[in-house]
């Protein structure tokens, strides 16, 4: 079943086109990676699945039904934009929260200390939303968007403004969401995080998609022309006929290779150079792909 499909939708505000002629399916139980530059559209589209805006032309379902608000109790939405009530303590914030999906007061409060738990921030629970830091206040709404234990979960930029212990905590929670069977949206233009956690993704460039699919199948297509190494030594061997471009960080190189050109036969001259911990050819990333579609920079 489709828990999200967008058909051939459309998007323009005053002159600029946010979102073109965009079509791609979010099927039950995946981790769905939405991405592209700052400005590609991500927000746009993400803003017509769930009412907040209404496509000019094209369609939108949600849980395999023409768009119905009726159904927005069973989405958790955190948005690019936080929006926390600064003067309100963070207990009382949750359980307002959670009371707008219909929770009971009593479950609110409960599951609104159990999220505070294993989000690590039982300290902040009496005090004022102004009183805590960016990251702290971040995982407060990342607790708002999962309180009514939601069916799919919509992540816009979910990483912004945190450090990578916590970044990480939010990751193995949403990927153990995921295994539970939850259908989880996950965008950003950080694509080697959506490399790592999704199994399909549609990537958009200037509100088109460019690329969408299963992640493997996608990266399938590419020859594994990347060597990843990390050397001690003499670094010579980098300019080796099978390198077409490298790039050296204090041993840590990143060299692609030249079509048809065997990673054995420069590993042959870099062991003889330098000492080799680590020698791996793999696929491009899909920062690379992305660029080799569509040409020019990734902005950051």
């Amino acid at each position: 079943m489709a828990i999200v499909s967008l058909q051939e939708v459309c998007k323009t505000y005053d002159t600029k086109v946010a979102v073109d002629n965009l079509s791609f399916r979010i099927e039950q139980g995946s981790m769905f990676g939405l991405l592209g530059p700052n400005g590609s559209g991500k927000t746009s589209s993400i803003r017509m699945m769930i009412g907040m805006t209404v496509p000019d032309s094209g369609s939108v379902t949600l849980f395999d039904q023409p768009f119905d608000r009726k159904n927005l109790h069973r989405v958790g939405y955190l948005p690019e934009e936080r929006g926390l009530y600064k003067k309100m303590k963070v207990i009382d914030q949750l359980i307002f929260l959670g009371q707008l999906h219909g929770l009971e007061t009593t479950k609110a409060t409960k599951r609104a200390h159990a999220w505070c738990e294993r989000m690590e921030i039982t300290e902040a629970i009496p005090k004022k939303t102004e009183e805590l830091s960016k990251g702290m206040q971040q995982k407060i709404q990342f607790i708002a968007a999962l309180l009514h234990e939601p069916e799919l979960i919509i992540m816009d930029e979910p990483f912004s403004g945190l450090d990578p212990v916590n970044a990480t905590l939010l990751q193995d929670i949403l990927l153990d969401l995921n295994r539970q069977g939850r259908t989880v949206l996950f965008s950003t233009h950080r694509m080697d995080q959506v490399e790592k956690l999704c199994d399909t993704i549609c990537l958009i460039h200037h509100g088109r998609s460019v690329l969408s699919g299963p992640m493997q199948e996608i990266k399938s297509r590419y020859p594994k022309n990347r060597v990843a190494m990390v050397f001690e030594g003499d670094a010579s061997f980098l300019n080796h006929p099978a390198v077409e471009s490298a790039k050296n960080y204090n041993g840590m190189a990143e060299i692609k290779l030249r079509d048809g050109a065997d990673a054995q036969d420069m590993l042959a001259e870099a062991i003889a150079k330098a000492r080799i911990t680590r020698f791996e050819v793999m696929e491009p990333t899909l920062e690379e792909i992305f660029i080799e579609t569509v040409g020019g920079r990734v902005d950051a």
